[in-house]
């Protein structure tokens, strides 16, 4: 595809709009609808109906490239796209305990951490004596500083309540499980990157076989990773549906605005991923350093700012809102300084399929 760099980033930066507000249409359900009602529909959208029904548009033989490929091949996309439906569907939860706001900065920066380590530890160990593998472990030092420093505006958020010091003991203890869930999450999203790193054989057949381009050829692999996740967040939302004798509420005939706002949900999510391929496979090998950080970037802070507007930090105090605001502020240089290491890879030696696969997180 021919280079395009206005048009790249564009589109990456329409991507990073669409990631970093897809969990907004939840604030918009009833107050009373149970978790699992409104994530169980999300998930099915985005784990099923959407590539089964859209993805195979987009990348010509998608089924027979998984057939060729085979399932010695194809399972290890499979195994971290089982992780990573566990990182999205403890991403919902945590949205519940802690708001978009912060949820987006700790998941984020678990991503971007483990994200950018994974395929390295896993597959080329040994580039991180490397120069440009010290430039990327700085990174990944300055987004862990980041993720800490967010979880502390966290904690002077929770202590600026007007509540009770009763309620101000539950809400912390609320707030502190929100973050852990919420860095954990971002650890197993991560495996989405992690998934891609051995997706190498399978883009190659769908290249060579049916003539995909680069950037459709990421959408196999997507749908094998997200079909994936489909095993751990659907059991889990099934076992939460069964538990609180909640399936009912599926039926009622107000469930229509729900499964509504669970579709957005899902096309935003969803549209984060195209926007993503479209953007990087413009930007040349600038896709894999510079436009990752931008996607990365954008989409914290538009996860922020939707936090911020929709009153997440109303009652909180001042010194909350500038650790907040100080804690994005290293998540985003910690960004350019992984976009730095992976541009110094990029030119230290021909393009692997590891390093071109790292990016389509």
């Amino acid at each position: 595809m021919e280079t395009d760099t206005f048009l790249g980033f564009a589109f990456i930066l329409l991507g990073a709009m669409c990631g970093g507000s897809f969990g907004l249409p939840s604030k918009f359900v009833a107050k009373d609808t149970p978790w699992e009602v409104l994530w169980g529909p999300f998930f099915l959208f985005v784990t099923i109906l959407i590539p089964v029904l859209l993805f195979p548009f987009i990348a010509d033989g998608l089924f027979a490239t998984c057939r060729e490929a085979g399932w010695g091949i194809i399972i290890w996309p499979v195994a971290f796209g089982f992780l990573w439906g566990l990182g999205s569907m403890t991403l919902g939860l945590s949205f519940a305990f802690i708001g978009l706001s912060l949820a987006y900065a700790i998941n984020y920066g678990g991503q971007i951490i483990l994200g950018s380590m994974g395929p390295i530890l896993i597959h080329a160990p040994g580039e991180l004596a490397q120069t440009h593998g010290f430039v990327i472990m700085a990174g990944v030092a300055i987004c862990l500083a980041g993720v800490v420093v967010c979880g502390k505006a966290a904690i002077l958020k929770s202590q600026s309540t007007e509540a009770g010091d009763a309620e101000k003991k539950r809400d912390s203890a609320t707030m502190m499980k929100g973050l852990i869930v919420a860095f954990l999450s971002g650890l197993l999203c991560a495996c989405y990157s992690i998934a891609f790193s051995f997706g190498g054989k399978v883009m190659e057949i769908s290249q060579t076989s049916f003539g995909n381009a680069p950037w459709r050829t990421t959408f196999v692999i997507t749908a094998l990773v997200l079909w994936g996740g489909a095993f751990s967040s659907l059991a889990y939302c099934a076992f939460k549906l069964t538990k609180n004798q909640t399936w009912g509420q599926l039926t009622r005939a107000a469930i229509g605005r729900t499964l509504v706002i669970a579709l957005i949900m899902a096309l935003l999510h969803d549209g984060a991923i195209l926007f993503w391929g479209l953007g990087a496979s413009r930007l040349g090998a600038l896709g894999v350093g510079v436009g990752y950080a931008v996607f990365m970037s954008f989409a914290i802070i538009v996860g922020n700012v939707n936090g911020f507007l929709t009153g997440e930090w109303k009652k909180a105090s001042q010194q909350s809102v500038r650790w907040i605001a100080a804690g994005l502020v290293v998540l985003i240089i910690g960004v350019s300084v992984l976009a730095k290491g992976n541009i110094m890879k990029t030119n230290a030696a021909p393009a692997t399929d590891v390093q071109e696969q790292q990016a389509t997180e």
